[in-house]
């Protein structure tokens, strides 16, 4: 199950990031965006975080994961479709194969919800978002 491995390293990116905090904050929710291209089962990642952060400074934290459709584009048709994961990758106009593929194949942090030393409730939005 590559779930486990993908979130040890989520874990290991989150706490590089905490302790690079001033005043270690208490991380309350974790969002990623999951593209559905990936081939990685949301409920895995959600499982083994949730293992994970038992104990440790993601004690109180929850895994929030948004879900990136598969979009392509068909150069032939000029259009954006949205294959069938799994099943039918083609154009379902002209039948091209699939070549530009515009989302679906994120796996990344989108930002972090936590509770500052004074108790209030900031975001981080990562770059890379």
């Amino acid at each position: 199950m590559h779930e486990v491995d993908m979130t040890r390293s989520l874990v290991l990116t989150l706490r590089d990031w905490w302790e690079s905090q001033p005043d270690r904050p208490q991380i309350s929710r974790v969002h990623l965006r999951v593209g559905d291209f990936t081939c990685v089962e949301p409920a895995g990642l959600v499982f083994a975080f949730d293992a994970y952060r038992e104990g440790t400074f993601l004690a109180a934290a929850e895994l929030v994961v948004e879900s990136v459709p598969l979009v392509a584009f068909c150069h032939a048709c000029q259009a954006e479709y949205r294959p069938e994961v799994g099943l039918h990758y083609a154009c379902p106009t002209c039948d091209a194969p699939m070549e530009d593929i515009r989302s679906g194949r994120e796996l990344k942090i989108s930002h972090i919800e936590y509770q500052n030393a004074h108790r209030e409730t900031q975001t981080d939005r990562w770059a890379a978002a």
